[in-house]
């Protein structure tokens, strides 16, 4: 991890407990192709822990090359672990040349607020609001979901990419599998250890046959 990292750590710490348990804090490690959470304060919004990797959403800064033209993104919207809606921000931390380490990011789950209100118009007779994630909000290119591993990772991501959820490797045709794999690399998954193997896995096709795609792509 680099250095200038090790300050941020205790940043997390300290802002999960001064903005309370509605707050998760994560600190994300780029340094050295690590790519993964090493630092998380209130991870139960998310159901993350050390060692998670990157969101769709950061992965998807990584590959458009976001942190090159601003220094944060505020007010996103996410999804909980209980399929709520989350508003999430991110700070890209860069070191003395400019190049990008780390990640800073707060999620604020508005749960608890949403409660309070509802209660306050029930007694003025008026609907309530709804703390539920539409539908659609995992597949929602602008929304950013939580995974706690790399095969979850890439399993949502190509959920994101087909539109489906269990589709077997066996009923995918090789211009589907490059459609996925391209989809795929231009989210930034690639970003993440050991996502070409298990790309291969989760598309029934070898290592070799996913960097083939990805220079096919390429040329």
């Amino acid at each position: 991890m680099h250095f200038l990292l090790e300050q941020y750590k205790v940043m997390v710490e300290f802002l999960g407990q001064a903005l309370g348990g509605d707050y998760e804090v994560v600190l994300h490690d780029l340094s050295e192709g690590h790519n993964a959470i090493v630092a998380i304060a209130n991870g139960g919004i998310s159901g993350r822990g050390v060692g998670a990797p990157l969101t769709n959403m950061a992965l998807r800064f990584l590959a458009d090359r976001e942190y090159e033209r601003h220094d944060y993104k505020v007010g996103y919207r996410g999804v909980s672990r209980a399929k709520t809606e989350l508003h999430s921000s991110t700070m890209f931390i860069k070191d003395e040349a400019g190049r990008l380490i780390g990640m800073l990011c707060v999620n604020f789950d508005p749960a608890h607020c949403v409660q309070a209100a509802n209660a306050v118009l029930a007694l003025c007779g008026l609907p309530g609001m709804s703390l539920q994630a539409g539908e659609d909000a995992g597949a929602s290119a602008g929304t950013e979901t939580f995974v706690g591993s790399v095969p979850d990772a890439v399993r949502s991501a190509i959920e994101e990419v087909t539109g489906a959820t269990g589709v077997p490797a066996s009923r995918l045709t090789m211009e589907e599998k490059i459609r996925i794999v391209d989809a795929l690399n231009q989210g930034g998954l690639f970003y993440l250890k050991g996502a070409v193997s298990e790309v291969a896995a989760q598309l029934g096709s070898s290592e070799a046959t996913v960097y083939r795609y990805l220079s096919k792509l390429k040329s």
